[in-house]
């Protein structure tokens, strides 16, 4: 196989050349990014704004080295629907905040402490089945989407139109080619949106009212809404940020074999973290949703070949002027339930299946009692929906109480096994690899 960039990180591409390829990093984050403000009641043009604010931020922060794209975090859905359901959207939007802040304390930990310790503390046998929790935690909420219609009772017809897009999806996942084969999501939507079309319910007078132009509906702390700190919201965030770190260190292993270079050592792994944790707090400002890199993305880094930031940065730019074109704003809000409800079905059990697929890559010995037992609770607490109240109206529930446990019982098990020596050091032979 032939890994010679196409472009490299700091290659600059011929104009007509960087919008086609940007083009195609905004159609891979797109389905995805705009899905998560639909499920948890945001603005889509919000979430593709701050995903490109966020994205730029983050290429900033990591010197232009690291060619990664950030989108909405589907981890946080859960805990922002509890959130703005407790205070409103302004609530949401603190506990982003606050979810941002915890990666920008990590970052300065590990500037001075190095990477080490936080793999130690989110180990696979935490970090997997609390991935399997995101996704089947949510699977009520995708099959409620699925089945019923505007007023909340079964509907074949409006299931109809999930299967069909969850169909579609499927098919352009499995046997779709180069560019469909990117954007799946995107395809399956489009399809679904087709059909609804064709079975009536589909309302497009929205999108002919729209201007061309609109600006979005902002949401800006203390102009918006009061901003109330509370402690709940703390316990309701600040713990799934210990998932979606794992996630992100994650993905920049995976980045670091695609691209040939440890970005784990350079610029470092605190740097990541922190353009990550700022992408989220620029969301928060702005009333979007939580950030994270995109694993879809990194799939077309691989397939493509081309590695340049400055093609992350056009798809960025893009990003941002979708946001503004009330035309496009109006067409999303114009997708049935069920089409989203559809794709739900199939990015939720993905995500679960992530989860699983850490354990077998990770070669977990669930013949070892200890694993055993931390995976047991961790599911149990995370998908019974289990709470603890604490004083001063103080509480922890699901997928947070699951994950603070699951770290507890890793830390306090006998038989703890440390991080492997060469864990970091794999990226550095590909490195080796591609310049001999």
């Amino acid at each position: 196989m032939n890994n010679k960039p196409i472009l490299d990180v700091k290659d600059i591409p011929k104009p007509t050349q960087w919008l086609t390829l940007s083009l195609q990093h905004l159609f891979a984050m797109f389905g995805a990014t705009i899905l998560v403000p639909y499920l948890v009641g945001l603005s889509p043009a919000i979430a593709l704004i701050s995903s490109g604010l966020g994205t730029l931020a983050f290429l900033l922060i990591t010197k232009m080295q690291v060619p990664a794209y950030l989108g909405s975090s589907f981890a946080f859905i859960a805990p922002v629907i509890a959130a703005k359901a407790a205070g409103g959207p302004g609530a949401a939007m603190v506990g982003t905040f606050l979810a941002g802040l915890v990666y920008g304390i990590v970052a300065l930990v590990i500037s001075k402490a190095g990477h080490r310790w936080i793999m130690n503390l989110l180990p696979p046998i935490v970090v997997g089945p609390v991935i399997i929790v995101i996704g089947l935690a949510l699977s009520g909420t995708a099959v409620g989407m699925a089945m019923n219609n505007p007023t909340g009772k079964y509907s074949m017809l409006h299931f109809s139109a999930a299967l069909v897009t969850l169909a579609a999806t499927i098919i352009f996942s499995i046997y779709a080619k180069k560019m469909f084969s990117m954007i799946p999501i995107l395809a399956g939507i489009i399809v679904g949106y087709i059909y609804a079309l064709i079975i009536g319910i589909v309302d497009f007078s929205p999108v002919i009212k729209a201007p061309v132009f609109e600006k979005p509906e902002f949401m800006i702390p203390f102009v918006s809404y009061k901003v109330k700190f509370t402690w709940d919201l703390v316990a309701l965030m600040v713990p799934v940020a210990v998932v979606t770190l794992s996630e992100h260190i994650g993905h920049q292993l995976v980045l670091s074999k695609v691209v040939g270079h440890d970005y784990i050592k350079e610029p470092g792994l605190h740097r990541s973290i922190l353009g990550d944790g700022t992408a989220t707090i620029i969301s928060a400002l702005i009333g979007g949703p939580p950030k994270t890199t995109y694993g879809e993305n990194i799939g077309v880094l691989a397939i493509t070949r081309v590695y340049s930031v400055y093609v992350i940065a056009g798809a960025a730019v893009l990003a941002i002027i979708f946001g503004f074109i009330g035309k496009v704003t109006a067409l999303i809000s114009t997708i049935p339930t069920p089409v989203m409800g559809g794709v739900s079905i199939l990015l939720f059990g993905i995500i679960a299946s992530s989860g699983l697929r850490m354990l077998v890559d990770s070669k977990i010995d669930f013949g070892d009692k200890r694993n055993l037992v931390i995976s047991s609770v961790i599911l149990v607490l995370g998908i019974g929906g289990a709470i603890v109240k604490l004083p001063f109206n103080i509480q922890i529930q699901g997928m947070a109480l699951a994950a603070i446990i699951g770290v507890l019982l890793n830390l306090i098990l006998p038989g703890k096994q440390p991080v492997e020596e060469n864990m970091f050091e794999e990226t550095e032979s590909v490195k080796n690899k591609k310049t001999a």
